[in-house]
């Protein structure tokens, strides 16, 4: 009832109010270093304050120097988006006090940033990008609990590893209207700077994070882009699904103040996902004055052609290009292509697999009747995927050269082993790296494919099985495969079950 209600009560809201939503995503870069200092850029440290030094904590008298390969990470995923990459750039002061930032500002970019413009396609639809810029990143609050003369209170400590990583930061423009489409967005985005090699961007991590910016307007006023309403930001988000309910959650809010004659409030709210709710942080009065002044001690940066054009060439094939040449080239369905090619890593694995079997195939006199293409994708999303997230692994852990798994692929493509077979088979290759001949050997799961062997089984448990006899004759096919089952029992799961199946009909018909 009270979701019955809730869907009615939206289907209300979407008649006269449309959403205007904007995005704002940050991802930190996967750089050897910090922003502007030597320290490492690691992570996956665990210990507190071991990646700082004299210029990442803003100790008085430090200079900053430009990392380079944070520079060209963000020119290439502006290439990537179809940026334009201005010829100047500058970094600036961002003025803010917060425990977590040692300086007492951030340097950030605000006038000129190192890229401008740009766009991304989803779902039909074009979302244009504003800008993307370089800024470093802050630290991290650890809150606990502490006891002073023997009372409790909470205590607040700042782990400086992360202050001073490189951050990207990229704003679109209020171009989305769903949730729907910010998700998308955001995995797509998640996609690219992964292709890229720009950053790992994983949100679990922090390694990226959603804010976003949320308005209504009705629905009369829709052809006009300048009539906005009163816009809320829902500051660090760490799930692209997180942000899409909180943009459901949002419009359904924001929506019920205007029916009921309210204004909506500007003011920055947090994303609780627990309670799948958002709550009010600051209003627009609490807001920060940032006071941008131009970084007095690094020079601008002078972007060349010549630069640009070399970043150009290093970007890979993207995700939407090599979806759409797998679909093309392989004939793979769309929903498994997705699978693959979201993560490039797999998808390497993927194209190495079938040119191994492509190889094998032109030495292959026989044939096998099975799609290989297909066989391998069907595989790869499936039990190859279910065997690395059991061990938490990822591709680049696994002891499975492509060119043994191409040889399993082929081996059941021609029959030669059962599915089930395939199965146990592959576990014993992530965690040993044999060849699968030689499991296959140790285990004795070759197929048993020989027609007078087969019919020797099939024929005694014919003979024990009566019932069964009688029930097809009257009529009942499934006795079929009740007998292939207890041959199939009987052969330990060796049997061949296509060939099984004929040999089965055949005796019983010439029986009967």
């Amino acid at each position: 009832m009270v979701k019955s209600a809730y869907s009615c009560y939206i289907g209300i809201m979407a008649v006269k109010y449309e959403s205007v939503i904007g995005l704002e995503i940050h991802a930190e870069l996967k750089t050897k270093t910090k922003m502007f200092c030597q320290c490492l850029n690691d992570p996956n440290e665990r210990h507190p304050n071991i990646n700082v030094c004299p210029v990442c904590l803003g100790h008085p008298g430090t200079l900053p120097v430009i990392n380079r390969e944070a520079v060209e990470k963000v020119i290439m995923t502006g290439l990537a988006l179809h940026g334009e990459i201005p010829e100047f750039s500058q970094f600036d002061r961002k003025n803010y006090f917060y425990p977590d930032l040692p300086k007492g500002y951030q340097i950030s970019q605000y006038k000129y940033p190192l890229v401008e413009g740009g766009f991304l396609d989803i779902n039909g639809r074009r979302i244009r990008i504003t800008r993307i810029h370089l800024e470093e990143d802050a630290g991290r609050l650890v809150h606990d609990g502490g006891s002073s003369h023997g009372s409790k209170r909470l205590i607040s400590l700042v782990d400086f590893n992360r202050a001073g990583v490189p951050l990207m930061e990229l704003v679109t423009e209020p171009d989305f209207r769903t949730a729907a489409e910010v998700k998308k967005f955001g995995e797509e985005l998640q996609k690219i700077v992964r292709y890229i090699g720009a950053s790992d961007a994983d949100m679990e991590k922090g390694q990226m994070r959603v804010e976003v910016n949320i308005s209504l307007r009705q629905i009369q006023n829709s052809n006009d882009q300048n009539t906005l309403g009163t816009k809320v930001e829902i500051k660090n988000i760490n799930s692209f699904k997180f942000a899409a309910d909180a943009v459901e959650y949002e419009t359904m809010r924001q929506g019920k103040i205007l029916e009921e004659g309210g204004k909506i409030m500007q003011e920055t709210r947090g994303w609780n996902e627990t309670k799948n709710e958002s709550f009010s942080q600051r209003s627009k009065e609490e807001a920060h004055d940032y006071r941008y002044l131009p970084e007095p001690d690094l020079p601008p940066l002078k972007v060349s052609r010549e630069w640009v054009e070399k970043l150009q060439a290093r970007i890979p094939e993207l995700p939407a290009d090599k979806i759409a040449r797998f679909i093309r080239e392989f004939g793979l369905e769309p929903d498994i292509v997705e699978i693959i090619c979201r993560d490039k890593a797999l998808a390497d694995y993927y194209e190495n697999t079938i040119s191994e079997l492509r190889e094998e195939d032109k030495d292959t006199k026989e044939k096998p009747q099975k799609n290989l293409e297909k066989t391998t994708a069907l595989i790869l999303v499936g039990d190859f995927l279910r065997v690395l997230n059991a061990a938490s692994a990822s591709v680049s852990d696994t002891r499975i050269t492509p060119e043994n798994f191409a040889e399993l692929v082929l081996y059941l493509a021609e029959d030669k082993i059962s599915n089930l077979a395939a199965k146990r088979i592959l576990e014993e290759m992530f965690h040993s790296g044999e060849d699968p001949s030689d499991i296959i050997d140790r285990l004795g799961l070759w197929q048993m494919s020989d027609a007078a062997d087969l019919e020797n089984i099939a024929r005694h448990i014919i003979s024990e099985n009566p019932q069964a006899v009688k029930d097809y004759r009257g009529g009942k096919m499934a006795s079929v495969q009740f007998l292939i089952g207890q041959v199939m029992k009987e052969s330990r799961g060796k049997a061949n079950p296509k060939i099984l199946q004929e040999i089965i009909k055949r005796i019983l018909t010439i029986s009967s």
